[in-house]
């Protein structure tokens, strides 16, 4: 039974009856066995953030006077994978959502946790992987000798420890965090793999609204969280915690404001010094 009590009988049959197309993989995925895995290990996100940053600086540093390395091909393959995987996760959690919001309403897709199961529960369990992978995104950035910003890194190392902590809580605000996060990677990494391949010329405007959608990704983080936080006040079902909200809503908070920072800098600061030299 979930945690507001809508789960019919035959439970499989209705998480999968909105897909025309319910793969093997993803029929037989035992959400069970994947919470209790990261119930005992969700601590090694820790770990593996801290090697994550002694890789990082360590390879920094050994780069420093070395020549930098091009990796178009690489990088172009590494970003078209996961604007696929993204493209698919947000395929398969938008159809799940938009079929559970006009059967259950609003608020049960908010606070029911019933989406960590079925083809939902499979994308979802995979998303929360992901983010471990996703860490190689920045070896690109030092061997290739970028500009290795303070959001880069403290974006993928909370990103991690927060899904792999709310995933063994059974967080159920969790489905719109995930589905909206896939949504974003998925143009974000479309827009990667194009700029890798040098494909074409990208306008700004492109780059902008980019980071005007992963701003609005924060707007709508803070507002989930909100929402789950009256819920819980007022009495209600809803699976989540406070600690769970407080968390989820500092991260988001943060991520705001370094977004908006970054938006300043890199597109109105620059618009107006351009504008002032030329006067």
């Amino acid at each position: 039974m979930s945690s507001l009590g809508i789960e019919p009988v035959d439970a499989s049959t209705r998480l999968n009856a909105n897909h025309t197309t319910v793969f093997a993989f993803e029929k037989s995925f035992n959400y069970k066995d994947q919470i209790t895995w990261f119930e005992n290990n969700w601590t090694l996100s820790f770990t593996s953030c801290a090697v994550y940053i002694v890789v990082i600086f360590g390879l920094q540093a050994w780069m420093q006077n070395r020549p930098r390395y091009n990796l178009q091909y690489a990088l172009t393959a590494w970003s078209f994978m996961l604007a696929i995987f993204s493209w698919i996760c947000a395929v398969r959690l938008v159809t799940d959502c938009f079929f559970f919001v006009r059967t259950y309403g609003w608020k049960a897709s908010m606070c029911d946790p019933v989406f960590y199961k079925g083809v939902s529960g499979f994308w979802c369990w995979l998303f929360v992987l992901s983010k471990l992978p996703e860490l190689g995104d920045t070896v690109f950035i030092v061997l290739r000798k970028q500009r290795l910003i303070f959001l880069h890194w403290y974006h993928h190392i909370t990103v991690l420890l927060y899904s792999w902590y709310s995933y063994a809580h059974y967080i159920a605000p969790g489905r719109y965090f995930i589905l909206i996060n896939s949504c974003v990677h998925a143009i974000m990494y479309s827009y990667y793999t194009v700029r890798a391949a040098k494909l074409m010329r990208i306008p700004s405007w492109v780059n902008i609204s980019i980071t005007t959608i992963q701003i609005l990704q924060m707007v709508v983080g803070c507002y989930v969280n909100i929402y789950a936080y009256r819920m819980i006040k007022k009495g209600e079902s809803c699976s989540t915690t406070h600690d769970n909200i407080k968390y989820a809503s500092l991260m988001y908070l943060s991520y705001f404001m370094l977004f908006a920072h970054f938006f300043y800098n890199t597109y109105i600061n620059k618009t107006l010094s351009k504008k002032s030299h030329k006067e």
